[in-house]
């Protein structure tokens, strides 16, 4: 279903992102994009605090097209609430042996948090905070935003996904408030920018998901604009040489660049 969409736009390579708590969609993922070399990866679910979690890893890090976790606010996870629990610092670290990443999503302050901590406990794991720009600190947050921010770009293992850039927008509206105008889009970018810098920020299209508010050629389109207006290199980093220095992802077809 994708294909069709990602081919005009120039996409050659996709990362899976989990959409299911069934431990066995792992093992269905990978057997869905064996056979398909536009798939380069995917991002899968196992609890952390389990206790088959590392066994279940060790298993599954034998796959190179399975390239880490998410673990962030669905499906009543709760990373800073386990974050210090030495079961999770453990898995924490066990991805990182496996050399592999570890996403959140759903932001908020407390995750965001929750992240610096996991770096701080693990610092050689990759960690990929996703839909950042989805995020709409209230003015009672911005301090702490800016606060948390600060302490992010401190740890260079920490990357973000440019992705739910368009998005209902906080505090919650009937019928939601969706902006898709560059212009009021790009002071939340550039702090993002400003942030993680060149070199730890990523592309996402966050399809499905995002369909009905953004469109992956409307999406497309708006990234592009926005990094119009930076270097090359800065949007060859976005667009794709971050994510093989964050992801480490097979290449697996001719059409697919490699660094």
């Amino acid at each position: 279903m994708y294909a069709p969409i990602a081919a005009p736009l120039g996409i050659v390579g996709v990362i899976h992102v989990d959409a299911s708590p069934w431990v066995e969609d792992n093992l269905w993922i990978l057997e869905t994009i064996q056979d398909a070399p536009l798939m380069v990866g995917m991002i899968g679910n196992l609890r952390l605090e389990g206790p088959e979690f590392g066994a279940m890893l060790d298993r599954y890090a034998k796959n190179p097209l399975f390239r880490g976790i998410r673990y962030g606010n669905l499906w009543g996870y709760d990373l800073p609430g386990q974050v210090n629990n030495p079961d999770v610092v453990a898995g924490l670290r066990r991805l990182a042996q496996h050399d592999l990443v570890l996403e959140t999503a759903n932001q908020n302050l407390a995750l965001l948090w929750a992240a610096v901590r996991a770096s701080d406990q693990a610092p050689d794991l990759r960690i990929v905070v996703d839909h950042l720009p989805a995020f709409d600190p209230q003015p009672e947050e911005a301090g702490e935003y800016r606060a948390v921010l600060k302490e992010i770009a401190a740890r260079r293992n920490i990357f973000c996904k440019l992705s739910e850039i368009v998005h209902p927008r906080r505090p919650a509206s009937v019928p939601p408030v969706i902006v898709r105008d560059l212009a009021a889009l790009r002071p939340g970018l550039d702090v993002l920018m400003e942030c993680f810098g060149e070199d730890r920020v990523v592309f996402g299209s966050d399809w499905p998901n995002a369909v009905g508010v953004s469109e992956v050629p409307d999406t497309v389109a708006l990234v592009r604009a926005y990094f119009s207006g930076r270097s090359r290199a800065a949007a060859e980093k976005f667009f794709w040489k971050n994510s093989v220095a964050v992801y480490k992802w097979i290449r697996r077809a001719p059409e697919q660049p490699r660094l």
